[in-house]
């Protein structure tokens, strides 16, 4: 999963924006929320009962998530279903817990 960044791009908003964006990750409400969607979408009242949190608190973490583009949603009727927004998400997250899988077995 080795990515090349051109050294054109880095910059102090690229840094800034990188460190937000990592930011997000660093609450564990909102990593529940992200890898509980990494099997399937689902709606507010699902991860709410999964994750054993209020609607109104998942709604709160959505939005954060949503802001961060971290997550997206359809709606199919009244019911609003959200899921990752990229592969690029659940490579974060796959990546992040594999690095803390591995720092354990040393």
């Amino acid at each position: 999963m080795q990515t090349d960044i051109d050294s054109k791009y880095i910059n102090d908003e690229l840094i800034y924006e990188t460190a937000d964006f990592f930011k997000v990750f660093g609450d564990s409400s909102r990593l529940r929320l992200l890898i509980l969607l990494l099997k399937a979408e689902k709606c507010v009242t699902e991860i709410a009962d999964e994750l054993d949190m209020s609607q109104s608190a998942v709604s709160h973490q959505l939005r954060v998530l949503r802001q961060s583009r971290l997550v997206k949603y359809r709606r199919d009727g009244k019911t609003v279903y959200y899921s990752l927004d990229d592969e690029h998400v659940e490579d974060i997250i796959k990546e992040g817990m594999a690095h803390i899988i591995h720092l354990r077995s040393e």
